[in-house]
């Protein structure tokens, strides 16, 4: 490997293994996030999961749409930065009575930030792959005491999501089309939205606390963004090295950094 691609992979496995967003959120209410989390109803904590498996669902249907498929163009990170913190400003002026109007909005506009850096990153965001490769971003990251995953280093998460990635991607290929029903794709989904539904319910419990307003509801979701943002810049920058020099080669490398 060469030093370049070695630097590289350094700066993207610090991006992976320092989450830091509960810690920004936490700076922007003022309060450790997950104190106020046990606050929340506990019927919306239950009902997190099944809301962030059918907005995911959703948005890999749409995640494309409209983009332009030329690669190596630069992201652009600002404009859909500027976007959620808009998406966020409304849901924090309504508070959590409009998170199931909000999230999808919010969602498909972090998606297709994730797909700009892909693309940015000389991958093709039409293929099956790496649509997949932009979900499973939802699911690294994670540090909340909540997350079981959370101690886990960045291969060990993908590791984990291997199989069901392999199953959604077989049914992709062949069907060629997203059907809710799915086994596989069900499987996938799941498995990313039981992460990805930690970090709403973070995101929601820091709106829901009063006087927050509609200002810090836009911080909030710039935070998540720029989570997003550099789980995304690393994990495709990983997945560049790894098809230059085989993923066993980068694997080992990445451990020893």
């Amino acid at each position: 490997m060469t030093d370049q691609d070695l630097e590289k992979l350094r700066q993207a496995k610090k991006l992976l293994e320092n989450p830091a967003f509960l810690m920004e959120i936490s700076n922007v209410i003022g309060k450790p996030v997950e104190m106020i989390y046990t606050f929340l109803p506990e019927k919306f904590q239950e009902g997190v999961g099944d809301l962030a498996k059918k907005v995911l669902l959703k948005s890999l249907d749409i995640l494309v749409s409209k983009m332009d498929n030329r690669s190596n163009m630069k992201p652009n990170n600002l404009f859909h930065k500027i976007l959620v913190t808009g998406t966020g400003t409304a849901g924090g002026f309504f508070g959590l009575a409009s998170l199931t109007i909000e999230l999808p909005v919010t969602t498909t506009i972090m998606l297709r930030s994730i797909a700009d850096i892909a693309r940015s990153k000389g991958f093709d965001i039409n293929d099956t792959e790496t649509k997949l490769a932009c979900l499973e971003v939802f699911a690294l990251g994670g540090n909340s005491k909540r997350d079981d995953f959370s101690d886990s280093a960045y291969y060990i998460t993908r590791g984990a999501l291997a199989g069901a990635v392999s199953e959604a991607n077989k049914y992709l290929l062949n069907k060629g089309m997203v059907k809710e029903s799915a086994p596989a794709l069900v499987s996938f989904i799941s498995k990313i939205a039981s992460r990805f539904g930690i970090i709403i319910s973070e995101g929601a419990a820091a709106k829901s606390v009063p006087v927050i307003g509609a200002a810090s509801g836009g911080a909030i979701n710039l935070v998540f963004m720029n989570h997003f943002q550099r789980m995304a810049e690393g994990h495709f920058t990983v997945m560049q090295l790894e098809n230059k020099y085989g993923k066993e080669k980068v694997m080992e490398v990445y451990k020893n950094l």
